[in-house]
């Protein structure tokens, strides 16, 4: 397998169960920020929108983990077995990233 990259220079193969599950959870993702795009056309109330929109965070957080578990057991593990050990400083780069 190659390493995935959010520049897109680098390529992943995921098996059909990593992939199927991804785009499920972005295919949820995307339903629910047109749901909030239909609350705030319909003028909802403020806080009926908010609280949608702490679910699409915690679905996004959620695909956040499973992503970076994948990457982690795999293209992380073959990197560093191969030496590649420029990986951990992505690694850490990717990380203070998902963590501002």
């Amino acid at each position: 397998m190659e390493e995935t990259n959010c520049c897109c220079h680098k390529t992943k193969e995921r098996t059909e169960k990593e992939y199927k599950d991804l785009i499920h959870r972005l295919n949820r993702i995307e339903g629910q920020v047109r749901g909030i795009k239909g609350m705030v056309e319909k003028d909802a109330y403020c806080t009926d929108i908010l609280v949608q929109v702490a679910a699409v965070t915690a679905a996004l957080n959620s695909f956040n983990k499973v992503l970076l578990e994948n990457h982690l057991r795999t293209c992380v593990v073959r990197d560093i077995r191969e030496g590649k050990e420029e990986t951990l400083d992505e690694l850490v780069s990717t990380l203070h990233k998902l963590m501002r």
